[in-house]
């Protein structure tokens, strides 16, 4: 019997842009895991260019994975993205039921806003669809927006109080996520990630913030948060880690110029990630 783990991503594709499907596969592959990718959308590249290509998976998905269901494939984990309708949110639940079990670890970023503001595709009763996700998770990756959302609170894009930021994942932890982990907290020259575990205990991780906001930060930072769910590391140190991934991705990015909407250039660094995970494998 094959060892090694398996991690299924449910996310689009986009060819162009470094986000999505495009970063979990290397990343979660660098972590010695196998990333099976379902896709919800191929995108010729993501939508924060002018113009794309962009075709809608949903009826295909099931037809897809139901291929693997009879090839009896089972999961380590599941790690869920964009979704872009209610229809696909009901077909991710119907795909949870069937492939996961007590051991399967689900990791569910709920892609719904940001700057204080839901996306422009999403409606009240989508919204809703992703809370039954929520309720699922074991490990919930919202931003400081969809935190507010899914827990009913005013936002303020300086929320950083620690307090405050336990209030809110409270909150949010109690529809059912095992652990809540906001990402990408405005703290001035720094920014934070605020962890709150099953335990109720919390952690505000810090990191130096570069000043630059780039496309598929979110997919880097959830697939290391994935990877290292299902190798039973300790949530705080992979928090610590992505966070730490992140921020050395975005430096190297701000100085070769690239673009912000041409994402973060995790290329340059994803070999030091794969001996990291090598070394505490071996």
């Amino acid at each position: 019997m094959d060892k090694q783990k398996r991690i299924a991503v449910i996310n689009d594709f986009s060819g162009f842009g470094r986000c999505s499907l495009t970063v979990s596969i290397p990343v979660i592959s660098a972590a010695g895991i196998q990333c099976c990718a379902l896709p919800t959308a191929v995108f010729s590249n993501h939508t924060g260019y002018a113009d794309y290509f962009f075709d809608d998976y949903t009826d295909k998905m099931e037809p897809y994975f139901s291929k693997w269901e009879k090839l009896g494939l089972s999961f380590n984990g599941i790690c869920v993205g964009f979704l872009g309708s209610v229809r696909q949110t009901e077909i991710v639940m119907r795909f949870i039921s069937r492939f996961a079990d007590k051991n399967t670890k689900i990791i569910v970023d709920p892609v719904m806003g940001d700057d204080g503001k839901t996306y422009a595709t999403l409606t009240g009763e989508h919204c809703r669809s992703l809370r039954r996700l929520a309720e699922v998770a074991d490990i919930l990756t919202p931003n400081l927006t969809e935190s507010c959302i899914l827990a009913g609170y005013p936002y303020n894009p300086r929320i950083s109080d620690e307090i405050e930021l336990y209030q809110i994942a409270r909150r949010i932890s109690s529809l059912g996520s095992k652990n809540v982990v906001i990402t990408g907290i405005d703290l001035g020259d720094e920014i934070g990630n605020f962890i709150f575990d099953s335990n109720g205990s919390y952690h505000l991780v810090h990191n130096k913030y570069t000043g630059s906001r780039r496309a598929g930060t979110g997919d880097v930072f959830s697939s290391i948060i994935a990877a290292d769910a299902v190798s039973e590391v300790p949530l705080l140190q992979s928090v610590k880690r992505a966070a730490d991934f992140v921020e050395k991705a975005v430096r190297i990015s701000d100085e070769k110029n690239v673009p912000p909407q041409d994402g973060v250039c995790f290329e340059y660094v994803l070999g030091e990630l794969a001996a990291e995970y090598h070394s505490l494998n071996s």
